[in-house]
């Protein structure tokens, strides 16, 4: 039989540790992503309090005045859909990253073990055929496996963003047809 080399096993290391170096760098990404999409939030917050605040204390009257508030929700709550969306895009797109590098990993560590299983299957004593077919039976059917999980958590996030996109979308509609109505 064959065993893993010092070779193999400080190769997987190295390969392990630029994928934990790379996913460090993607979640710092999203991070600095989520700090910027912040700090324009507040910049953006700020400023519409000032305007609103200044809109406020010219007003004359009570009707003036909820005049006022009416036109003011609507921006509001299509800054609040677009925030919400922005904030969906991040940790959709990070997750993505992060989910494309540990498949590549998975799919290395896959391929060296099958290989290593290869090479232990052609090295067998004699005898153990059955043994060995077995094995690459239960190997296949567990890559199958993990293969359809992997597919049906693709379609499920895609059915997601799809969803999350379009009531994004409703909810600036629904806000622009009350701020008409009024």
């Amino acid at each position: 039989m064959m065993n893993l080399t010092p070779e193999q096993i400080v190769a997987a290391n190295k390969s392990n540790l630029e994928t934990l170096v790379g996913l460090t760098s993607k979640a710092f990404a999203g991070v600095e992503q989520l700090i910027e999409l912040n700090m324009a939030a507040a910049k953006s917050a700020l400023s519409d309090s000032h305007t609103n605040t200044q809109t406020v204390m010219s007003v004359k009257d009570a009707q003036e005045l909820l005049s006022l508030q009416a036109s003011m929700f609507q921006p509001l709550a299509e800054k609040m859909v677009t925030y919400n969306r922005h904030l969906y895009d991040i940790a959709t797109a990070s997750g993505q990253e992060m989910g494309e590098a540990v498949e590549s990993q998975l799919a290395k560590s896959q391929k060296m073990y099958q290989d290593l299983f290869d090479n232990m299957a052609k090295n067998a004593p004699a005898g153990s055929e059955s043994a060995v077919a077995a094995f690459k039976t239960a190997v296949s059917a567990g890559t199958n496996a993990l293969e359809s999980v992997q597919k049906a958590v693709k379609q499920a996030a895609d059915m997601v963003d799809s969803n999350v996109k379009t009531m994004a979308s409703h909810a600036v509609n629904s806000t622009k047809t009350t701020a008409k109505k009024k």
